[in-house]
C-alpha cells in the first residue's frame, strides 16, 4: 500500500474536552475520524448519535467514518449524512436489505463501507465488494474498546486483499505490532482507540503504528 491511514476511533477520547482531543490527533498527523455508534441492541453498548456527530463536524475538517454498529442502519444514515460523516459503514448482519441499503447512502453522496462481526463468514460480503468503498474487518467482538487483537481475523484481510481494490480497514485491539501484521496482509486503514487516545503523545502513537511505513 502506498498510504496508511490511521483513523483513531473517537470513543476512546476525553469527551469533556473532545475538541482538545480533535485538535491534538489532526496535528499528529491522523487521517480520518473514526465514530463508532452503538444502539445496546446489535452491541451491548449505547454510545453517540447525530448530534454529537454534528458538533465533532464543526470541529475538524478530517474525513468522519461513521461506523453504525445498529440494527437496521438504513433508517439512520440520512441522520448521520446530514450531521456531517462522508462516509457510512453498516453491518451486513445488521441490515434487512443491504444492497438498499448501499443505494441509499450513494444517493446521500456519502462513501459506503461494509463490515462484518469476526464470526460472520467473509464470504458473504463478496457480492457487494464491487458496491463499497470500504471494508471493516472487526478484529474484536464489536461493543466496547480495550479488547485484545484477533489474530485469526488476519485471513479474513487477506481474502478480502486478493478481490477487492478499495480501502481494508481493521478495527480492534490495533498496536504497533498487530498494526503491522494487518499492512502485510492487505489493510491500509487502521482504526485506533487506546493506542492513540491512551498516549499522552500522540505524534508518537502514529509514528509507532505506521512503524516505517510513512512518515507524518
Amino acid at each position: 500500500m502506498s498510504h496508511i491511514y490511521i483513523s483513531p476511533s473517537i470513543l476512546s477520547a476525553d469527551f469533556g474536552r473532545l475538541a482538545e482531543e480533535i485538535r491534538d490527533i489532526e496535528s499528529a498527523g491522523c487521517d480520518w475520524v473514526h465514530l463508532d455508534i452503538m444502539d445496546a441492541h446489535f452491541v451491548p453498548n449505547l454510545t453517540m448519535g447525530p448530534p454529537v456527530i454534528k458538533w465533532i463536524r464543526k470541529s475538524t475538517q478530517l474525513p468522519l467514518d461513521a461506523h453504525l454498529m445498529i440494527e437496521n442502519p438504513i433508517r439512520w444514515v440520512e441522520d448521520y449524512r446530514s450531521a456531517g460523516a462522508d462516509m457510512i459503514t453498516f453491518h451486513v448482519e445488521a441490515a434487512d436489505d443491504v444492497q438498499a441499503t448501499i443505494n441509499k447512502i450513494r444517493n446521500l453522496k456519502a462513501k459506503v463501507g461494509l463490515s462484518l462481526r469476526p464470526n460472520t463468514p467473509v464470504k458473504l460480503l463478496e457480492p457487494f465488494l464491487s458496491e463499497v468503498d470500504l471494508i471493516l474487518v472487526m478484529t474484536v467482538e464489536p461493543g466496547f474498546g480495550g479488547q485484545s487483537f484477533m489474530p485469526e481475523m488476519v485471513n479474513k484481510v487477506k481474502f478480502l486483499r486478493s478481490k477487492f481494490k478499495g480501502h481494508i480497514s481493521v478495527d480492534g485491539g490495533i498496536t504497533a505490532q498487530t498494526a503491522a501484521i494487518c499492512v502485510d496482509a492487505g489493510a491500509d486503514v487502521l482504526v485506533a482507540g487506546t493506542a492513540i487516545f491512551g498516549q499522552k503523545d500522540r505524534k508518537l502513537a502514529v509514528h509507532s503504528l505506521l512503524g516505517a511505513k510513512r512518515s507524518v
